[in-house]
């Protein structure tokens, strides 16, 4: 009889909330856990996720939009999330929530055209923006500077658009913060299947501080070599040339 294989790919999609943090106790021996239990563990995983906010850039959550551009206006805000506010107008959707950071922008013109052109704003420090003399001055932007707060980001970009260029848009990629477990443990993670086993191992690294800590450094070890493995992978490799410089002293 031939071998039979599923032919599925979406273990990570089926993978909900409850059967992570399952596996997650079962790691630290322990088995049929209790209500508080549960909402324990659904709070270490949150936590375990904004810790993952340190370490560097997630590249499944680099997002690309347009900002449309007001005359006049320097600053342009996004909120963690509705209840903080209204973030800025972006095209062709609505504003967008949870932006982390972002990490460059254009001036673009003859946005979604065949003549459509993208140019680059160079990124600038508070410093930087500080020196400006009239921050309000208008024109083409050239420059921005973001400032990244506790319920907030924010794109000021210098200078401010004038008449002709708030027809147009300002395009950036900024990496967007990992959505929260939710109250619903039925609830898939907002993680790519590579990040499966960090955030397993994580989680139980987390809990048996809590219910294990005989077991605690043993966790953390397989929790970092996991992590460490999985954050290699993330992103895609380009084609890199090395050329080491040759240096002929005595011709």
């Amino acid at each position: 009889m031939a071998n039979t294989t599923s032919g599925s790919y979406t273990f990570d999609k089926t993978f909900s909330i409850d059967e992570v943090i399952a596996e997650a106790y079962e790691r630290i021996g322990l088995v049929g856990t209790a209500g508080h239990q549960l909402l324990s563990a659904r709070r270490s995983l949150n936590i375990l996720f904004q810790e993952w906010g340190n370490r560097g850039i997630h590249f499944w959550e680099v997002g690309q939009t347009n900002i449309d551009l007001s005359e006049g206006t320097t600053e342009y805000i996004f909120y963690r999330g509705s209840g903080d506010g209204t973030s800025a107008t972006t095209a062709p959707s609505n504003g967008i929530y949870g932006i982390a950071d972002i990490m460059l922008a254009s001036y673009r013109t003859n946005y979604n055209t065949t003549s459509q052109t993208d140019l680059p704003l160079t990124k600038v420090d508070r410093s930087t923006y500080a020196a400006f003399s009239n921050k309000l001055t208008k024109g083409t932007p050239s420059q921005f500077w973001v400032q990244r707060l506790i319920d907030k980001t924010t794109l000021t970009i210098y200078p401010t658009a004038d008449s002709t260029a708030a027809d147009n848009y300002i395009s950036i990629y900024y990496v967007a913060r990992i959505q929260d477990v939710g109250s619903a443990y039925t609830n898939a993670s907002d993680a790519p299947y590579r990040f499966v086993p960090s955030m397993v191992s994580g989680l139980a690294f987390y809990l048996s501080q809590k219910y294990a800590p005989q077991r605690t450094q043993e966790m953390k070890l397989l929790y970092e070599d996991e992590l460490t493995r999985a954050l290699a992978e993330d992103g895609s490799a380009a084609s890199t040339y090395i050329t080491p410089k040759t240096y002929y002293p005595n011709i």
